[in-house]
């Protein structure tokens, strides 16, 4: 493992400083030869840190003194501090002190650098002086940049000359075991202690050698003779703490972590066995801020983006995690380890083929790895293929005949193969193979449960209980597969009981709630779950679902405060984040949206979610360009995404950047050719330049290709509506309503019929809908808008007032409603304006409708600020730009009323009250 070494100088130990300071207090009138004896004495106790201060106060009264600065390098290089060694060195070199002498120092503080180039460079004029010391550090620098040769040779002169020399002879150790002879290694190591029993650096190697032959506790032994010698050595503490932390003794792994911390808290091998510790005690969340640590400083470690991509993974990030595992297979493309670990993290995320490709290579081998082969089963499982998962399990099966997970695996491909009984056959089995975790006997009762096997499933929960009595999982299982059975009583005695094992359980939480929801109580709902926070006050779980009773209650201020506390326990936490992001987006609190984005983007610069959030709420303060730059960000993260890109073209095609928005939508589509989404938005496209044909070729491909999908008629449909064939529409979007009975159809059949003269018709189906779908909001604000559109202004406004009623916060409603009175000259219009203002202020939309109710009432005081506000964050809303012109025409600015006119007018760009703009500028030339 590449050891870090501290860019740091050493913190003067407190205590220590007390104890010393009545003997240094005199030292300034010491001599030097008398300090450096000290230090000397120091330095040979281990008291490291004395002797660092005893030096350093001797360079306090004389500090161009060579020789007592070359002796502080040496004292730095045995706390293994080799900046600051290699800075002492260098000075004092410049202050007089033999450079020849000097080289191995320097020699040694650069390899601890890993600068291995730089030492062959800076001593080869000193080669001719033969000095062992300065070889073994060449050499030592040769075999570390892989010229093996070049240090067998040097290390083998030194050794004719010196028989015994110890740094040589480790030299050959490390040379042996990197050519596979481990005992020879062994009798180098054996005979550099023999020849320099108090070496550190033998000792070292030795425990090196002992753990990479995974004999911990003899390693271990090893590192703590090296600490006898020197206490204050900086990394053997964490070494003991690796070794700690493989063989699960996380506690002592801890201690020796704390320990080296008070030694070397700059040291960035510290921060990543900090981290590795973390991550194997589960504690991922914990694991990203000494990663982080690490990556700031050495973004090129590679055991840390092999850990940050593992830790990433168990946080659900799934992208960051295949951005560091990448990056290291690509420097080490024969860790097994890394490419399960990337394979695993591209089915998490559904890119089947990609995980097949990187499976590819290990496939191939001769004797393939049964992890591999079971990762190869369950990415045929993710692509539905069930044949060849079945083939790669049972050739994992049988290279592993013992591996209940195996045959669980196997048995879930059977089932997708719909052979249900060989499927429960194998789960069985499985059940019978595993010991310990008693996860295939898990799997068994969840299949047959997912069969509506109840009988069997309570069996088999039974065998499980009898078993694992203090199971909460099987106590959880058993009272599903009691609600299976329709015994609601006993379901609910084990789901309590799964509570009372384990408190934390959550599920079985969210079971008696659900039990409560399907009895129409509500309360009850409340009632466990809240049982349950009361218990487990920092559950995120619990309160999301509070969310979700909420919404289901339509009480989306409620729905947002439950998602505010979520999101509250853990500030720096994505996933809850996410929800609070979306829900404040929803009901738009967009700024509020936007500052949580951009708070999370510091830590979490990356992250595809936030991405995408910041572009939705930068969308919805009209911020496009922003937003264009945020999605072009969000697809470079995401290079394989045929989202992402569809997200760029649809973007564009907002922006009416044609040419752009074809290419972007074209090359998701070259990605995933059967996307419909990128599909209908390469179709809309060629709508909007009246290249019908080819939108309607790919109306009737996506008929050939899903049947029994809505979008392919939906889409001929709105072909046709755009050749002005609303007859022929209506039936298109007929067959589209057939397979997809959605809102979404209504009223695109609702707008046709009308265009075909069939008003009547149309009056009568969408009331029909709203009749068997009364909540159905996006319905009544299309009929209002419909309304208001036709100019029938009362009959529009009563119908946002029966919205707003039941949804008083809902801004369409109420913006519309404001609108609808404006219209009609009604008193109400600035009472409605404000209420939709107060909810989503920073809407330039809201802000137009509330400052130009204002300003029509002569209000332009407050009302052409609130306008020209709207018109900064919307630049490319001409009417509001209008607005803004009249404003400060009525303001009695005509200057400046002119100069906003003539920039709107410029083009020929139209918009609704372009007639009424113009109007205004000829009025004012």
């Amino acid at each position: 493992m590449l050891h870090f070494n501290n860019k740091r100088c050493v913190l003067v130990d407190i205590a220590a400083t007390l104890l010393l300071s009545a003997t240094l207090a005199g030292c300034d009138q010491e001599s030097d030869a008398a300090l450096r004896a000290k230090a000397l004495q120091y330095q040979q106790k281990g008291e490291m840190n004395a002797a660092v201060i005893t030096l350093k106060n001797s360079l306090d009264a004389k500090p161009d003194n060579a020789e007592v600065r070359f002796l502080l390098a040496s004292v730095y290089l045995d706390i293994n501090d080799p900046v600051s060694a290699e800075k002492e060195v260098r000075l004092a070199i410049k202050q007089g002190h033999p450079a020849g002498a000097a080289m191995p120092l320097l020699g040694r503080a650069l390899n601890l650098q890993a600068q291995f180039q730089k030492t062959i460079d800076e001593t080869q004029q000193e080669v001719g002086r033969k000095d062992p010391a300065l070889l073994c550090v060449r050499a030592d620098a040769y075999l570390a940049l892989g010229k093996l040769d070049d240090a067998r040779q040097l290390y083998g002169d030194v050794l004719r000359a010196k028989p015994d020399y110890p740094p040589a002879l480790i030299g050959q150790g490390r040379l042996a075991f990197l050519t596979g002879d481990a005992d020879a290694a062994q009798r180098y190591a054996t005979q550099a202690i023999a020849a320099a029993p108090r070496s550190t650096d033998a000792l070292w190697f030795q425990g090196d050698l002992l753990r990479a032959q995974n004999q911990s506790q003899k390693a271990l032994a090893t590192y703590d003779k090296v600490l006898a010698i020197n206490p204050e050595h900086r990394t053997a503490h964490i070494e003991k703490a690796y070794l700690d932390i493989a063989l699960g003794k996380f506690e002592a792994a801890q201690q020796e972590l704390d320990t080296a911390r008070v030694l070397a808290p700059g040291n960035l091998l510290l921060h990543y066995t900090q981290a590795l510790l973390y991550f194997s005690e589960g504690r991922s969340v914990d694991a990203q801020i000494p990663v982080h640590n690490v990556l700031r400083v050495a973004p090129e470690h590679m055991p840390t983006i092999l850990l940050a991509g593992a830790v990433n993974f168990n946080l659900g990030s799934m992208h960051q995690a295949e951005h560091h595992l990448r990056h290291y297979l690509e420097k080490n493309p024969d860790n097994p380890y890394a490419r399960k670990m990337l394979a695993s993290t591209l089915l998490r995320t559904g890119h089947t083929p990609q995980a097949l490709e990187v499976l590819a290579p290990a496939l191939k081998q001769a004797q393939p790895d049964v992890q591999m082969l079971a990762l190869a089963g369950e990415s045929y499982m993710q692509a539905r293929d069930f044949n060849r998962a079945s083939q790669y399990f049972e050739k994992a099966s049988a290279l592993d005949p013992a591996a209940a997970r195996l045959r669980t695996s196997l048995a879930f491909s059977k089932l997708g193969k719909g052979q249900a009984a060989q499927a429960v056959s194998d789960l069985r089995l499985a059940t019978k193979l595993e010991k310990g975790s008693h996860q295939a006997g898990i799997a068994l009762v969840r299949t047959e449960l997912g069969l509506k096997h109840f009988d069997q499933a309570f069996a088999a929960a039974l065998d499980l209980e009898k078993e694992q009595p203090d199971n909460a999982t099987v106590q959880d299982l058993k009272g599903m597969a009691y609600l299976g059975k329709g015994d609601v009583k006993q379901a609910r005695a084990s789901f309590l009981k799964a509570l009372a094992l384990q408190p934390s359980y959550f599920a079985s939480a969210a079971n008696l709630a659900q039990i409560e929801l399907d009895a129409n109580n509500p309360a009850g709902a409340r009632k466990h779950l809240q049982q349950f926070l009361d218990k487990n006050p920092r559950s995120t779980e619990a309160m999301s679902t509070f969310a979700t009773l909420a919404t289901l209650e339509k009480k989306a201020g409620e729905t947002t405060s439950w998602l505010e506390r979520a999101a509250a326990v853990d500030p720096d936490a994505v996933g809850p984040a996410v929800n609070l992001i979306g829900q404040y987006l929803k009901t738009g609190q967009h700024q509020k949206a936007l500052d949580i984005v951009l708070r999370l983007r510091v830590t979490h610069p990356d992250d595809p979610d936030l991405l995408d959030l910041l572009g939705k709420g930068q969308l919805a303060v009209a911020a496009q360009e922003q937003a264009l730059d945020t999605y072009k960000k969000l697809a470079t993260a995401l290079p394989r995404s045929a989202q992402a890109q569809m997200q760029v073209g649809a973007l564009l095609m907002v922006m009416k950047r044609h040419q752009q928005a074809e290419d972007w939508l074209k090359a998701a589509l070259a990605m995933q050719p059967d996307f419909p989404a990128a599909q209908l938005a390469l179709a809309e496209l060629y709508v909007r330049k009246n290249w019908n044909e080819l939108a309607m070729t790919i109306a009737e491909k996506m008929q050939q290709n899903h049947p029994n999908a809505a979008a392919g008629y939906q889409l001929e449909g709105d072909v046709l509506m755009a050749q002005h064939k609303p007859a022929l529409a209506v039936a298109a979007f007929d067959r589209a309503f057939a397979l997809n009975r959605s809102n979404e159809m209504v009223i695109k059949t609702d707008n046709a019929l009308k265009l075909a003269g069939r008003q009547e018709e149309a009056a009568r189906r969408l009331a029909q809908w709203l009749q068997q779908h009364p909540d159905d909001l996006r319905v009544e604000l299309y009929r209002a808008q419909a309304l208001a559109a036709d100019q029938q202004y009362k009959a529009a406004a009563a119908q946002f007032e029966a919205i707003v009623k039941r949804h008083p916060d809902n801004v369409i409603a109420l913006n519309n409603l404001a609108l609808v009175y404006q219209q009609s000259q009604d008193a109400r219009a600035q009472a409605a304006a404000e209420h939709a203002y107060k909810v989503a202020g920073d809407n330039p939309v809201i802000m137009d409708t509330l400052g130009w109710i204002l300003v029509e009432q002569g209000d332009t005081g407050r009302g052409l600020p609130i306008l020209q506000k709207a018109s900064a964050k919307s630049p490319q809303a001409r009417d509001i730009r209008y607005h803004v012109a009249l404003g400060l025409f009525k303001s009695g600015d005509k200057a400046a009323a002119r100069k906003e006119l003539e920039a709107l007018l410029k083009d020929a760009t139209q918009f609704a009250e372009a007639g009424d703009a113009r109007a205004l500028l000829k009025q004012l030339q």
